[in-house]
């Protein structure tokens, strides 16, 4: 084994005697030197493209859209909260409105209540009236008729018994002047 570590060794050294030479504290061979190397150069092209510059208007331009968006929600939130407050006031108003009619439509109700009440009484006093007037000309017709029926029952039995009694002349007279009396209470 230690044969063979001889050869490993010798041809590691020729690898670093091929190698690029050392400036300095530098060492060329070095993968640390060259990644520092590469970030330099990195950064160089970077400032010189003006990347941060681009990053920075790109994130200040971010930003004012950011504040203008903000901004705008801001006036959004307002006017959803002053149509908010326009609304609860409509259906206040909507409210104190509606109210109002039912009460005004109640005291009217209440209104043509009474008055249907007087109209109905008054039409009840009304055919009452008419009512007692008719029976009272009924009973007047009645009595009337009756008093005409007596009458009458009375003349014609009076004239039965005078016919009875009086026979002739002097039958004749006595009819005649109970006809004419009879005639003139009747008038």
């Amino acid at each position: 084994m230690e044969q063979h570590a001889a050869p490993v060794a010798e041809h590691a050294a020729d690898t670093h005697a091929a190698a690029l030479p050392a400036f300095g504290p530098f060492d060329l061979n070095d993968p640390a030197f060259w990644a520092l190397v590469g970030l330099i150069i990195f950064l160089a092209v970077v400032i010189y493209m003006k990347v941060p510059n681009t990053i920075t208007k790109s994130l200040d331009d971010r930003a004012a859209k950011i504040t203008s968006e903000l901004a705008a929600a801001e006036t959004l939130r307002k006017e959803a909260e002053a149509k908010l407050a326009e609304v609860q006031k409509r259906a206040a108003e909507a409210e104190a409105e509606a109210k109002a009619i039912v009460e005004a439509a109640r005291r009217e109700a209440d209104q043509l209540a009474a008055a249907a009440d007087v109209a109905l009484k008054d039409r009840i006093s009304r055919r009452q009236k008419i009512a007692e007037d008719r029976i009272s000309r009924a009973e007047s017709d009645a009595i009337r008729d009756v008093k005409m029926a007596a009458v009458d029952t009375a003349s014609k039995a009076a004239t039965a018994i005078i016919t009875e009694q009086l026979s002739g002349k002097g039958g004749d007279d006595e009819f005649a002047k109970g006809l004419a009396s009879v005639t003139k209470a009747l008038s």
